[in-house]
């Protein structure tokens, strides 16, 4: 069994969404899962797993600017701003944050549903220390 994570972090890099999905499924079914629900921002940092110009797009329409390098395989490439972009280990920060728990590192829990409560669990301590 495999799974994805994505999350969605405050600027502190404190986490406030999660949605999970099968490890084989594209990072844009996860996007477009926690586009609705997005906290008011300036920026928005994410991974080149998360270009798309649709998503850019509906960021834009939501009043947050990307910050998201362009695939390699784009035929025009994308202008992001580099410095900004190094913030985005806040969330790699978290995501090992959430690994500290060991029910969460292993994965013992086969259920996706318990899985997730795990994670849940694990992030609202994090987000309170």
């Amino acid at each position: 069994m495999n799974t994805k994570l994505h999350a969605v972090t405050d600027a502190s890099g404190r986490p406030i969404r999660f949605f999970m999905t099968a490890g084989q499924v594209s990072d844009y079914t996860g996007a477009r899962a926690l586009l609705s629900s997005l906290p008011a921002a300036d920026w928005m940092i994410a991974d080149r797993g998360y270009d798309a110009d649709w998503f850019r797009d509906a960021l834009k329409d939501k009043g947050i600017r990307p910050c998201i390098p362009g695939r390699t395989s784009r035929d025009k490439p994308v202008r992001y701003d580099k410095r900004r972009y190094k913030r985005r280990n806040r969330i790699e920060i978290m995501f090992g944050r959430l690994k500290d728990w060991r029910r969460v590192a292993t994965r013992y829990d086969r259920c996706p549903k318990v899985f997730l409560s795990a994670i849940a669990l694990a992030a609202a301590v994090i987000f309170w220390l």
